[in-house]
Formats: C-alpha cells, sequence, structure tokens
C-alpha cells in the first residue's frame, strides 16, 4: 500500500505548506553546510605536490565525493524531519484520522538525540558504501540501504508517536514490505533535485498514512501493541 496521492493530497488538505517550506529552508542550509566542510577537508588534507597529479587526485576525489555525498543526502531528511515531525503528524490526523488520540507529549531531547545516532549510523553505512561507486554498483547498493533504512526510521516514527518505539519496531517487522516501499519511494524522492528539499515532510506524512492503514485493517495487532505498552 502506497499511499503517494494521498500524501500530495495531505499538502493542502493538513496545511503543510508553511511547515514544508521552512523544511526546506534549513534543508538547503544543511546541504550546503555539508557540501562546504566536505570540499573543504578534500581540499585541506588531500594534497600530492606533483601538479597534475595532484590536481588529478583531487578531482576523482571530488568526483567521487560529490556523487557518494548526493547519494547520502537521504539520511538527513530524519534529522531535518526531526524538528518538525510531531506538529506535522498532529495536523494530518487532525484531518485525517481525527479518531486517534495520542496520550502523551514527545520528549524533545530523546527524539533529537535519537534521529542524531540514526543519522550518525546510517552516514557510516553510506560511506563504507564508497569504494563501491569504483564499480558502478554503488548507485543500487546505497538506493538498497536508504530504503531499508529510511523505511524503518520513519515509520517508527509515525507508529511510535502512538505505540512507542519498541512496538512499533515489532509492527514494522510484521510489515516489512509496505515499510520497504516505503523506504524506497522516500530515498528516490530525496536524489531528485529541488524535491528532496521537501522530502522530511513528505517521509513522515506517508508513513503516518501507512500506519494508520495499517491501524484500520488490523486493529487488533496494533490494540496488543498499545496493551504490551502501557504493561510497560
Amino acid at each position: 500500500m502506497y499511499p503517494l496521492i494521498k500524501t500530495i493530497v495531505s499538502i493542502k488538505k493538513a496545511n503543510l505548506l508553511g511547515l514544508m517550506l521552512a523544511c526546506a529552508l534549513l534543508a538547503v542550509v544543511v546541504t550546503v553546510g555539508a557540501v562546504g566542510s566536505v570540499t573543504w577537508i578534500t581540499d585541506r588534507f588531500i594534497t600530492i605536490e606533483r601538479g597534475r597529479l595532484d590536481t588529478l587526485l583531487n578531482w576523482v576525489v571530488g568526483v567521487l565525493t560529490g556523487i557518494g555525498g548526493w547519494f547520502m543526502l537521504p539520511v538527513l531528511t530524519v534529522l531535518i524531519s526531526s524538528l518538525f515531525q510531531e506538529t506535522a503528524i498532529q495536523r494530518v490526523e487532525r484531518v485525517y484520522y481525527p479518531d486517534a488520540t495520542h496520550r502523551e507529549v514527545l520528549k524533545f531531547w530523546p527524539e533529537i538525540w535519537h534521529d542524531l545516532k540514526f543519522t550518525g549510523w546510517a552516514l557510516c553505512l553510506n560511506i563504507l558504501l564508497l569504494p563501491l561507486y569504483m564499480f558502478a554498483i554503488g548507485f543500487v547498493a546505497s538506493i538498497l540501504l536508504n530504503s531499508y533504512l529510511l523505511g524503518r526510521e520513519f515509520f517508527e516514527s509515525a507508529a511510535g508517536y502512538h505505540l512507542g518505539k519498541t512496538n512499533a519496531r515489532t509492527l514494522g517487522l510484521q510489515h516489512r514490505k509496505v515499510m520497504f516501499g516505503g523506504g524506497f519511494m522516500i530515498t528516490v524522492m530525496a536524489i531528485v533535485p529541488f524535491l528532496n528539499l521537501f522530502v522530511p515532510i513528505l517521509a513522515i506524512v506517508w508513513m503516518v498514512h501507512v500506519y494508520h492503514y495499517i491501524r484500520i485493517q488490523e486493529p487488533q495487532g496494533i490494540q496488543n501493541n498499545e496493551t504490551e505498552k502501557e504493561k510497560r
């Protein structure tokens, strides 16, 4: 179940345009900062005092870093979305799922810390893939890796808003195909120029609809997860 149309329509119905513009501005700042940092590090620490060889090496490193960096951008969407996540979920649920009640407010710093750890871990995994770009399989490996990572993380954010992270992870494991499929679409959108600026909001809205689709179709499973959370 891939709610592409419903996600797009939600932008207007849930009044998310202003939130998306703010998210896009932050994404530009983060992207410029990341590119600037990589460029500075490359220029600063990679030098060979042999004229053309030095220039060639810097060009090769720059191109590989640029290509790899571009496909690592999707993992930054989680960190950016964390600042807008709760507001986006509330607005979508208020319009589409008014029967869905939330009993507690998300704790800001624990959520940010969780997203920072995820981003660091995901970046490390993507960096390990960089050599594969020399063998023409880095692109495919990056798409597959980030589809899994982003699908899992955004689903757990949407479902975890109601169930908690642990139960959301359990629910996600029961619906791996849907979770991975959503992650694949998020990853593809995150590498499309301009569109990728809005992906942090689109991703969380997408997974909100996915979670509630599961909740409506399999209410007993969701209820069991909520019961387990309350017992804890």
